[in-house]
């Protein structure tokens, strides 16, 4: 980066953890903001993919580790919570990334899907926002970036629990930014697309489904994971200091037609 774009969008000295980076999204993110420079921790449910993510992450840039979690489970985010204050210390940067999809027509869609769903995709966003949130706003800087969805704003496709979820992380984002913008933590959402992923793989095996999605958006074409590198790196920079409580939808232009 040359002097303008460092002091806006370098991460250096900055320390993130991005949850569900072991793969699509949040390791697109994880990757990004290591090449910017930050400190990546990135966290899933399993140990393979994570050291695989890990390997894959940018030679150049900051530093990239791991923490295996379920993040469907209260006590274990809380425990991850303590693993990375002891191993990483104060967190610049949360990325909730982390998510379900267990989507069967509302008629069948059962108690525990529907716990697990929200507890995965809600439940903890809010519990490490309020692990982090409130000591970046005594650091005075801070950003949580939470991956919302375009279920967010419209039902289609089984939304049910998922879609509720999502909805629900766009509100929890806005009161996030409430509670902590004015001690210059900035929380936004980012709402993808349709975007070839293991959540959209049901999706995309479906050429024609898959193309018909492709015609709904404004460009032409379906997301792909490098759409998100530069979104993500603007939210957690200094660049973003005066935007926040957004929900930015990365879709094409799906979300206006």
């Amino acid at each position: 980066m040359n002097d303008f774009f460092t002091p806006l969008f370098g991460l250096r000295g900055r320390k993130a953890v991005v949850t569900g980076g072991s793969s699509g999204i949040g390791e697109a993110i994880a990757q990004a903001l290591c090449a910017a420079g930050a400190d990546v921790l990135l966290v899933a449910r399993r140990t393979d993919p994570l050291r695989e993510a890990v390997a894959r992450m940018p030679v150049s840039g900051g530093t990239a580790s791991w923490l295996a979690a379920d993040l469907g489970d209260r006590e274990a985010v809380h425990q991850l919570a303590d693993q990375v204050a002891e191993r990483f210390g104060a967190v610049d940067i949360l990325v909730n990334s982390a998510g379900m999809n267990v989507r069967p027509p509302l008629s069948e869609l059962g108690e525990e899907d529907w716990d697990r769903t929200l507890r995965t995709n809600l439940d903890a966003p809010f519990v490490l926002g309020q692990r982090f949130g409130p000591a970046m706003a005594e650091r005075g800087w801070g950003r949580i970036i939470n991956i919302a969805s375009q279920q967010s704003v419209r039902a289609f496709g089984n939304s049910g629990a998922y879609g509720v979820s999502k909805a629900g992380l766009t509100a929890l984002t806005r009161s996030q930014a409430e509670a902590w913008s004015a001690r210059g933590v900035c929380a936004n959402a980012v709402a993808p697309g349709f975007v070839d992923t293991p959540l959209n793989e049901a999706v995309f095996r479906d050429p024609v489904r898959t193309e018909a999605m492709a015609r709904r958006t404004m460009t032409g074409r379906n997301g792909v994971l490098s759409d998100f590198a530069g979104v993500a790196v603007f939210l957690a920079s200094d660049a973003c200091a005066y935007v926040t409580g957004q929900t930015i939808f990365v879709d094409g232009g799906f979300s206006s037609t």
